[in-house]
């Protein structure tokens, strides 16, 4: 059975821009972002790509065309040779309705604003929601018209509950899912048993207090770009101690013993928590602009996160006895929270999968469906899903750079050496290879990689390469059986996908300095030999000629652009930073 899963929406920045002024600072605060598609052929996932490594548009929401023909083509497919079309999206006639009660029982508006946003509703659902608008947005994106039995709309928050549990290997678990929204709900609990989901619809939390929407705003309110720049303020948070008492905590979130909670203000009510967090911080619009006053805001908001969401995990502890826990959907991207959830509570296992975040429901929701349709997954652990090019298209796109760069063939077994003994110095090396990982993480086929110990080695990648803010961190690659040497790493014994956050050993702080952020922390990527053989022998290879036992590895893109895809969008890439070298496939590249 072949089963293509997909998110994403033709009209979405359009309507969205339209009815709900989600431009500008706002442009992500929309339905059917990080759209992405997925192949699953008996079971298994063959391919999955972001749409955005396709048009080099960062975090687009547009309809995955690219990303779908890639899967197809990679597999030497058709359409018509899909057996189900699994879209990440189900707005049932019950999630309408709710949506309808949310505007109509809302005692603060007029009538008059009733109508005004019932309209909209309504013209969103003619151009996104009902099942006629997914038909014809396919058909017009592609050229392809849906046999209606053939689509299968799957709940989102489900879908990204499908992503998790199968990529972690299935079997029993308790969940949390939360994120922005879904079609109504901000996050869900439950447990999967005998491969039955049973979600507490008692705990679930509509979207009008969506705990990841609040961090959106204070994510705003500091500057940033909300559902987009989030993990800037969690890296904020570390240059500081939350303030005691907590203000979001006595003043924004209301938590209750059983583990829900309230928010007092919908996420688009930006004027209202602008004078609030002024209030309650003692800000202004120029105080906003202050390193520091950035600092306190951000370990208050960090704080209040893991406050709240370790409210659910105690929940979760006493609604079940399962030892391992599956956390999943955009809130589950912060990695700094995941690792203290897993320590505080005992439950004695977590996965975080490389699709945590809305990328992953094209897999989940294809998933889902094959599942539905009698076709038990068989996943492999591997994020590794997207475009690979053979050495014939390396040297093509090399030709096309002639004029600018150099390079020369090395033999594959030399690689590694060749890799490693540049980083000996302040060397940071682009690293091109394979297949292209899947999920916002550079996973060691589109990295950049560079020696951790140099203390200034972070200004020079944020400065003269990535193009960003000082204050950011840089996560280190580690071999698998030597990282709990260099870190603490608690009841984990992996992280394959930086999705956990753990202490860096005393005897290791100053070793590794570029890869250690100011609170003594790293987001860590562990590696095997089955994961990664080339990373890993890479790795060895550093470490036997510097005795230091992993590198500093970031996403192969600069500042506001997607992660690079193709050889030509590494060699543009290349040539707009001061990286040093470029390993593309075996070749060796160099600036004239």
């Amino acid at each position: 059975m072949i089963v293509l899963g997909y998110n994403g929406f033709g009209r979405s920045a359009e309507i969205f821009g339209r009815l709900f002024r989600a431009t500008g600072i706002d442009r992500h605060l929309l339905y059917g972002h990080d759209s992405a598609a997925a192949l699953l052929v008996d079971g298994e996932l063959v391919a999955a790509v972001e749409e955005e490594r396709l048009n080099r548009e960062k975090k687009t929401s547009s309809f995955p065309v690219n990303a779908i023909r890639w899967c197809l083509d990679s597999a030497g497919m058709s359409f018509d040779d899909v057996d189900t079309f699994a879209f990440s999206w189900q707005f049932s006639e019950d999630v309408l309705n709710k949506m309808i009660a949310e505007i109509t029982e809302d005692p603060a508006a007029s009538a008059e604003q009733k109508f005004a946003r019932l309209q909209r509703l309504a013209e969103t659902h003619a151009a996104m929601f009902s099942e006629t608008a997914t038909l014809t947005d396919f058909e017009e994106h592609t050229g392809h018209r849906l046999d209606p039995d053939r689509l299968v709309r799957v709940p989102h928050h489900l879908a990204h509950l499908m992503t998790g549990y199968h990529l972690s290997g299935g079997g029993d678990a308790a969940f949390l899912v939360s994120d922005g929204r879904a079609e109504w709900l901000s996050a869900i609990m439950g447990e999967v048993r005998d491969g039955e989901v049973k979600i507490f619809d008692d705990m679930t939390v509509d979207s009008r207090h969506s705990l990841a929407m609040l961090f959106s705003v204070v994510t705003r309110y500091l500057g940033f770009v909300p559902n987009n720049d989030e993990y800037k303020v969690m890296g904020l948070a570390g240059y500081g101690a939350p303030p005691e008492p907590n203000p979001f905590l006595e003043h924004v979130v209301e938590t209750r013993p059983d583990g829900t909670y309230r928010i007092p203000f919908p996420a688009n009510a930006v004027p209202a928590y602008y004078e609030l967090f002024d209030r309650i911080f003692g800000g202004d619009e120029h105080t906003r602009e202050e390193f520091g006053y950035r600092v306190r805001v951000a370990c208050a908001a960090q704080h209040m996160l893991e406050t709240v969401t370790a409210g659910q995990f105690r929940t979760l502890e006493a609604r079940s006895d399962l030892p391992r826990v599956i956390f999943e959907g955009g809130l589950a991207l912060n990695c700094v929270n995941n690792s203290k959830l897993l320590e505080r509570s005992r439950f004695t296992e977590m996965d975080v999968s490389f699709g945590a975040s809305d990328v992953g429901v094209a897999i989940g929701a294809a998933l889902c469906a094959g599942a539905q349709a009698g076709t038990p997954p068989r996943i492999s652990t591997s994020p590794y899903l997207g475009p690979s090019y053979d050495d014939a298209e390396i040297r093509a796109a090399l030709r096309q750079f002639a004029d600018r760069v150099v390079w020369r063939e090395l033999d594959p077994a030399d690689l590694p050496r060749e890799a490693a003994a540049l980083m000996r110095d302040r060397c940071v090396i682009g690293w091109f290879q394979g297949r292209m990982e899947y999920g916002p993480r550079a996973l060691g086929n589109r990295s950049i990689l560079a020696n951790p110990g140099f203390p200034d080695i972070k200004d020079i990648i944020n400065e003269r390469i990535k193009h960003r803010e000082q204050f950011r961190p840089f996560a280190p690659v580690v071999l698998e059986h030597l990282a709990p040497e260099v870190f603490e790493l608690g009841k984990k014994t992996s992280s394959p996908y930086m999705t956990f956050v753990v202490p860096v050993r005393p005897e290791y702080q100053e070793k590794i300095q570029g890869a250690c952020h100011v609170d003594a922390t790293s987001r860590i990527q562990t590696v095997t030999e089955q994961s990664n053989p080339l990373l890993a022998r890479l790795l060895r290879e550093f470490k036997e000629l510097t005795g230091i036992p992993c590198l500093i590895n970031t996403s192969f893109n600069v500042a506001g652009e997607p992660i690079v895809c193709s050889p030509v969008d590494a060699l543009s890439c290349f040539l707009k930073t001061e990286m040093d070298h470029l390993f593309l496939g075996n070749h060796l590249v160099s600036r004239m």
